[in-house]
């Protein structure tokens, strides 16, 4: 795994077989990631076996101890140690023989080479030093200028520090790193066995990364791993940086730290059965990055949704729909452009993903031609209705007794239709109206034309449109639903989304509490009673 030319790093996959098929990257860092489960680690451990000499692979398994002390070794020891698991040569070979037990552990054994790394960096600059120290010398006896003093690689280690730890600094003075902080006026120093996890690990890992020899491949498995994503970021950048002779191969689970590297190769590992991965490149897709990467880690079929994170609908509808991972999108728009957008990635995945929207203003022609595409309606105009719905009216009033329950709910019913929709018929009327001309005009079919005839074909399939036609169809629909006190059609036709919180008081609760208060009731004794209440009012999805 050798760099072949600037900026193009090779990498090996499994093809057919188990046989490994050679890939390009012109960045240096691939990105692996998949499910728990999936066999990521394992991979890993396989592409270290396509070419041992050329690849370290750092283990999710670490430990982040070492002597306050470094040992300090020649660097041909040193790095046998960290780099093979043994300074003696018999031991080394392609399957890094002792590192991981001769293949027995190769993604389980955990990892004490914490001392080694360490010892590896200061052998090399120890190296460093040596030749500017040669080449120094050799200038002098010629009689030439000496040459200007070289970045070492401790020079790199407390940059790559630096750039995570701005307001910390790190020493090294015979052969003991310590960390550096300022309090007032003066300059406070701990010991590098006093720091944090994440301090011990920006260490350890960037020790592991700077003295590993040119135009390696560097796996790391768990990337994350004690590091607080804040940090995950700035030390990884660093560290490409640092090396850019090297591929970094990062096997993760975080979809975020993923979604940084939006010019590096993607792998999705779907399933591993012991002998054969399947995996796939992710395609660049319609859907935000880091969403595709968090769906495609998940178990559950998905059902994009309207609303934002912790939004009622959100909650409503992961209590409604057990079986699927919800996923909140905003706008109708959006779920729409979402459900389609993964349906786009199928290839990677067996999931099926479905939207579910407000029916607001649609025609039944509009909704059945999305549900061909897999995006549900609920019966409702929209989500706050769910609240006013009959079924539930007589769940809330019996469940805070606060008052006899018929009497309750036709207070709600008249109040809903006679002070509420009544009050806003006619901007209602409206609205609909608009909605439903605007949907007519998109779906507009004007055929072939050419420059002579695009004039007319516009003309003729807009005049097919007769907006008084529609304001009167609209007004008979509202209407008559007013005339025949009709609840439930009420409910399919007002779109008022603070109705719901107009209602509390008849229930003897706040009216801006009421939405909360029914939240409340999926998490107690009456869930069943407000699930089987909600159930008609929404659409069957099979799983």
């Amino acid at each position: 795994m050798l760099m072949l030319s600037a900026k193009k790093y090779v990498y090996y996959l499994p093809g057919e077989n188990n046989s490994a098929k050679e890939f390009e990257a012109s960045v240096n860092s691939l990105i692996i990631i998949g499910a728990n489960g999936s066999g990521k680690s394992k991979l890993g451990a396989w592409m270290e076996r396509q070419n041992g000499e050329d690849v370290h692979r750092i283990g999710a398994q670490r430990s982040l101890n070492f002597s306050e002390h470094v040992p300090l070794k020649s660097y041909e020891e040193a790095e046998g140690e960290f780099f093979y698991g043994s300074p003696y040569s018999d031991h080394w070979g392609p399957d890094k023989g002792v590192r991981w037990d001769w293949g027995k552990s190769d993604t389980t054994k955990l990892i004490d080479d914490y001392d080694a790394a360490l010892s590896a960096l200061l052998a090399q600059q120890n190296i460093d030093r040596h030749h500017f120290f040669d080449a120094c010398r050799k200038s002098e006896e010629e009689g030439r200028p000496k040459p200007h003093t070289p970045q070492t690689v401790l020079d790199k280690l407390y940059a790559v520090w630096h750039a995570v730890f701005p307001h910390r600094g790190l020493i090294e003075e015979d052969a003991k790193f310590s960390a550096v902080f300022q309090q007032g006026d003066e300059k406070q120093l701990y010991p590098g066995t006093q720091m944090s996890d994440g301090e011990r690990s920006v260490l350890y890992l960037a020790a592991q990364v700077l003295c590993v020899p040119e135009n390696k491949t560097l796996i790391i498995d768990e990337p994350e791993v004690h590091l607080h994503p804040s940090l995950m970021g700035r030390l990884w950048r660093a560290l490409e940086s640092a090396r850019p002779d090297c591929l970094f191969v990062f096997i993760t689970h975080d979809v975020q730290f993923a979604a940084l590297h939006k010019d590096s190769p993607r792998i999705w590992v779907k399933s591993f059965d012991g002998a054969n991965w399947d995996w796939d490149f992710i395609p660049n897709s319609d859907l935000p990055e880091q969403l595709l990467l968090e769906l495609l880690g998940n178990r559950k079929n998905v059902l994009f949704v309207e609303g934002e994170s912790n939004s009622y609908d959100v909650q409503l509808y992961s209590a409604l729909y057990p079986d699927f991972y919800v996923v909140p999108s905003g706008g109708c728009t959006q779920v729409i452009a979402n459900t389609k957008a993964f349906a786009s990635t199928e290839g990677l995945h067996s999931l099926k993903a479905y939207g579910l929207i407000d029916r607001d203003y649609r025609s039944e022609k509009e909704l059945e031609a999305l549900k061909r595409k897999g995006v549900f309606s609920i019966a409702v105009a929209e989500v706050e209705n769910l609240f006013l719905v009959k079924p539930l009216l007589r769940v809330v009033a019996g469940h805070f007794a606060c008052c006899n329950v018929d009497e309750a709910v036709n207070k709600v019913i008249d109040h809903i239709i006679n002070e509420r929709f009544r009050g806003q018929i006619g901007r209602q009327i409206c609205q609909a109206t608009v909605a439903t001309l605007k949907a007519q005009l998109s779906a507009l079919d004007f055929g072939d034309v050419d420059n002579d005839s695009v004039s007319d074909r516009f003309k003729e399939a807009v005049g097919s449109i007769v907006p008084e036609e529609e304001l009167e169809r609209q007004k008979a629909r509202f209407e008559g639903a007013l005339s025949r006190q009709d609840y439930d059609e009420v409910l399919r036709l007002f779109n008022a989304k603070d109705a719901s919180s107009s209602i509390g008081h008849f229930f003897g609760v706040d009216n801006k509490q009421y939405k909360e208060k029914v939240i409340g009731l999926l998490t107690g004794e009456a869930r069943e009673k407000v699930l089987e209440a909600l159930k008609p009012f929404v659409p069957v999805i099979s799983a």
